[in-house]
């Protein structure tokens, strides 16, 4: 007899199912209100910067600075955002005051102070400035714009000039008065009580400007007295000589503005920069401009774009009137909309009656079925312990809608997207496919919970989780270098390299299976799965979804791959089953083919089987030299290399109770080679700043093992 708690939970499958035929027949209806609306949106649009903030006492930031570590593009873009006393907050570069920052032309405009000088009515000097000093941080992306600012002087009998702190270049003006001037029917400074001098040449290599202002001669003649000379620095873009007056004393110590260029890359040019996609700063719709004749480039919006030509997706945007089409590519999808009076004419001729009853029944019912997949998941009880949750419309603005030009691949489980969060920082969205949600279990919550607030250095960091969906959604970081499999094949690792490689992997795996209870286990080791961060440093990945997976599941994802077979645990093909040990034989063939440098070029279980079997005849009848090149290796390298060959014959037993534990062959790969905790954390936070960068879906290609998805394979 059926208890009450399973004639419940038929009856909850009941409702449900005839919940989703009801919501599908609404899916018509709801098709209506979309044609009428949808086209008043532009779409593609790049994700909202929520956790970033992007003002600063008025001033907007945009990226590529950013005031966070982990909203900027690397560390010469942080900007600080002081608070001063009096005078609120302000943002500050270095010791001078940003008033504008522009991306479209790659300017930066800070506040200066003056110079001037007084006399009093008997022609004494009575007030007089520092010569103005500008000095900027040694920083090779700014430079002083010598087109956009000049040199203004305003007075009588005043000597105005700009040097460097040598000396060497020099440029200056001087103003004198031998008639009232009225300064609004002039259009220029031409030296009459004003004049203007540009900005010395070769100031490209130097980051310092002296301004000074004095007298022409000792006497102070009868228009000086009782009255001021000023020299100031002014962008050239929005000065307007109608503005100025005769200088008084209450008229100084006033700031002007500078006009700094800033450049994305100093180093490189557009030519080079174009080869390395992974570093290549410039988004989508933008190119690349060479910054004068020296190193170093801009990004530029393509003509017919405007926005930010910097942000990874949709920064630079069509400019649109209506009943126009910007002429771009055939396939652009980024052409401006019909005008949205004729679609919503054509529209409302169909479905005026429709829009308002079938919109909100169906925004409900889309409402709902969201609500119902979130508790079945868990979501309540993740939302209670602070885990990072996403919502279904988060994750959908964030790939563009899961465009085709953000998906980086997609298999017979999932697809993977491409997108930023969180203020341009740049993750990996799985999206597993619906015929695997029968496997998918009931009770993954508090794995997942440990996983994404207890990681560890060696794993790749789980973002957080959409529960709104059938099957969860996961949001992992994006790791930049590739994989163990590509470093392998390319056969350019040292022998030292490899010892730390496996130390980590090991510690990595060690913490999934020793740092809680019940442990959680991989179920999917191998090279493909084992990324690589800066200075080789190993990032452990694919493992969130075995924690979604049903433990007597989660061998379907693994064997359904055919160049996971030669990892399989022998005990799996009598059991059925997935253990811990079942990693640790799966690290022990990541070890061997660490040791090997080379991946096993098999597709048959059989044959992989034996090539293992070789490898552990060789360590056990001293022939080592049969399967391993000892060509490059020192003598104290040869006996690490036996030391974790022994290892890896161990691990490979088959039998899971003779293994070791991965808490044993993480201590001993440790002796092997100790890790610096101090260092590598140090690692960790560089890292950590780099992972907002601009990168595009073809870019993202090489993370797409992070999940699972080994096109490189």
């Amino acid at each position: 007899m059926r208890t009450e708690a399973q004639r419940s939970q038929n009856g909850q499958k009941l409702r449900e199912r005839e919940f989703k035929r009801v919501f599908f027949e609404m899916k018509i209806g709801h098709w209506l209100l979309t044609v009428a609306v949808a086209w008043w949106f532009q779409q593609g649009s790049a994700a909202v910067r929520r956790d970033c903030t992007r003002q600063c006492g008025g001033v907007t930031v945009p990226f590529p600075f950013g005031l966070e570590p982990k909203c900027m593009r690397s560390t010469d873009f942080l900007l600080n955002c002081t608070n001063t006393e009096g005078s609120g907050f302000r943002l500050m570069f270095g010791n001078l005051t940003i008033s504008k920052i522009s991306v479209g032309d790659s300017t930066m405009v800070v506040s200066l102070p003056e110079a001037y000088e007084c006399y009093d009515q008997n022609g004494k000097l009575a007030n007089r400035s520092s010569p103005v000093a500008i000095d900027l941080p040694p920083n090779p992306r700014y430079k002083i714009s010598e087109t956009q600012n000049k040199l203004i002087v305003v007075g009588c009998n005043a000597h105005a000039v700009m040097a460097d702190r040598e000396g060497t270049v020099r440029s200056g003006c001087v103003s004198y008065c031998s008639s009232n001037v009225n300064f609004a029917n002039e259009t220029t400074c031409s030296g009459q009580s004003c004049c203007q001098a540009s900005i010395p040449k070769g100031l490209k290599t130097r980051k310092t400007l002296n301004i000074s202002v004095s007298p022409i001669d000792q006497t102070v003649s009868k228009s000086e007295r009782g009255r001021c000379a000023r020299a100031f620095i002014v962008d050239n873009r929005s000065f307007n000589i109608s503005n100025l007056t005769f200088p008084t004393f209450q008229d100084v110590g006033n700031n002007s503005s500078l006009v700094l260029d800033w450049m994305v890359e100093s180093d490189v040019r557009c030519v080079m920069a174009k080869r390395n996609r992974l570093s290549y700063a410039c988004g989508k719709n933008a190119n690349c401009t060479d910054f004068g004749n020296g190193s170093g480039y801009r990004c530029v919006c393509n003509p017919g774009y405007h926005g930010n030509p910097y942000s990874p997706f949709g920064g630079c945007k069509a400019i649109c009137s209506f009943g126009k089409t910007y002429k771009g590519k055939k396939n652009n999808k980024d052409r401006c909309p019909i005008a949205p009076g004729v679609i919503a004419g054509a529209a409302i001729a169909v479905s005026v009656f429709g829009i308002t009853v079938t919109g909100s029944v169906s925004v409900t019912m889309r409402l709902r079925l969201r609500k119902i997949n979130f508790r079945r998941n868990g979501g309540e009880l993740l939302q209670q312990r602070k885990v990072q949750i996403f919502t279904k419309e988060e994750l959908a603005k964030a790939t563009n809608n899961y465009s085709d030009n953000n998906k980086l691949n997609d298999d017979h489980s999932s697809s993977v997207y491409g997108g930023t969060i969180a203020g341009d920082t740049v993750v990996v969205v799985k999206k597993p496919q619906d015929e695997h949600k029968s496997i998918i279990r009931q009770d993954f919550q508090d794995e997942l919970e440990f996983l994404m607030k207890k990681s560890h250095k060696n794993m790749v960091k789980l973002k957080g989780i959409c529960l709104e969906t059938e099957i969860p959604l996961l949001v992992y970081e994006y790791i930049p270098n590739g994989t163990l499999f590509k470093l392998i094949q390319q056969n350019e690792l040292t022998w030292e390299q490899r010892f730390k490689i496996a130390a980590e992997a090991a510690l990595a795996l060690n913490h999934m299976h020793s740092s809680t209870q019940p442990p959680i286990f991989h179920g999917n080791i191998k090279l493909a799965n084992i990324l690589m961060g800066r200075n080789n440093s190993v990032k452990l990945s694919d493992f969130g979804t075995s924690v979604l997976i049903s433990p007597e599941h989660r061998h379907i994802v693994a064997i359904q791959k055919k160049d996971s077979l030669r990892y399989i645990d022998p005990e799996y093909l009598v059991t059925g089953m997935l253990t811990i040990q079942s990693d640790v034989y799966s690290f022990g063939v990541v070890l061997m083919e660490l040791l090997m440098g080379k991946k096993l070029h098999v597709m048959k279980s059989e044959k992989s089987i034996n090539t293992i079997h070789h490898f552990i005849s060789s360590v056990k009848g001293d022939t080592l030299s049969d399967v391993i090149s000892f060509e490059s290796a020192s003598q104290d390298e040869m006996k690490k290399i036996r030391t974790i060959a022994e290892i890896a014959v161990r691990c490979l037993d088959q039998s899971g109770a003779n293994r070791p534990a991965m808490s044993v062959v993480a201590e001993q790969l440790a002796n092997v080679y100790p890790i610096s905790t101090d260092k590598e954390e140090d690692e960790e936070k560089e890292e950590d700043e780099e992972t907002k960068r601009e990168v595009d879906a073809n870019d993202l290609s090489s993370c797409l093992s992070c999940l699972g998805m080994d096109s490189c394979i």
